[in-house]
Parts: C-alpha cells; sequence; structure tokens
C-alpha cells in the first residue's frame, strides 16, 4: 500500500518541486533584473547625484532618494504582481496539496519576500550611487 500510495502522488511531487525550482530562478533573475534597472539609473544620472553631493548632500540622503525611488517601483510591480497571481488561483488548485490556493498567508509571506529582496537590491545600487565622486561625476559629461 505504502508503494501504491508513493507512486499515486510521483507525478504532483514532481510538479511540485519543479515549480520549486523554477520560482527560484524566478526570484533570482528578478533580484538581479532590479538591481540592474536601478543601477542604470543611477549610472544615468550620476551627474545628478554628483551635483547633488558637491551642495551638500549627505550619502544617507543619497541612498534614501535612490532606495525610495526603486521600492515605489517594486512595490508597484509586487501589487500587480499579486492582482495577477490571485486572478490565476484556478489554474493552480490540482497542484497545491493542504493549502487553499488563495491562502492570504501564502500571499502575504511571497509579497514579504519578494519585498525584502527588492530592497536589498535596490540599496547595493544604492550604494553604489552614495560613492559617486562629485569632481569625476561633474567632468563625465
Amino acid at each position: 500500500m505504502e508503494w501504491i500510495a508513493c507512486h499515486s502522488l510521483f507525478r504532483s511531487r514532481f510538479q511540485t518541486q519543479l515549480l520549486t525550482v523554477f520560482a527560484a530562478v524566478v526570484l533570482a533573475l528578478a533580484a538581479v533584473g532590479i538591481y540592474g534597472v536601478v543601477g542604470y539609473s543611477v549610472n544615468q544620472r550620476r551627474h545628478e547625484i554628483g551635483i547633488r553631493l558637491a551642495l551638500g548632500a549627505r550619502q544617507r540622503d543619497i541612498l534614501k532618494m535612490i532606495v525610495l525611488q526603486g521600492m515605489g517601483l517594486a512595490t508597484t510591480g509586487v501589487v500587480i504582481g499579486l492582482a495577477g497571481a490571485f486572478a490565476l488561483t484556478r489554474l493552480m488548485k490540482d497542484l497545491l496539496f493542504g493549502v487553499n490556493a488563495s491562502d492570504p498567508l501564502t500571499f502575504g509571506v511571497i509579497a514579504l519576500i519578494l519585498t525584502l529582496i527588492a530592497l536589498l537590491a535596490c540599496y547595493f545600487a544604492a550604494r553604489r550611487a552614495t560613492k559617486v565622486d562629485p569632481l569625476v561625476a561633474m567632468r563625465h559629461e
């Protein structure tokens, strides 16, 4: 009976494990993508950041500005993603065991994880922005 029960759930377990691997890869790609977009934005605004630093802005202020702007975009993305995921829960009902497809705790935890990863990516890109030398940034253009 154990063998029959194990083999009857094999396909569902394999699909779940495959989805877990894909989710981890997507999470890593999202972190790299957010870092890349915020890093590109910082690179495009290097002259502005240099002027702000030359006029007396503290590194903490630059860090806060970049992180808040990046998190605004990330929060918008998380909200849109949650709405899309909630709309597509009907497709996932067959793959879930012991969890409701629209479980609020699961949605909350995933939103929190995505927000924390976005925060880390924005923070590291913003740290790079605080290292801009005002003289070099102003000479660059």
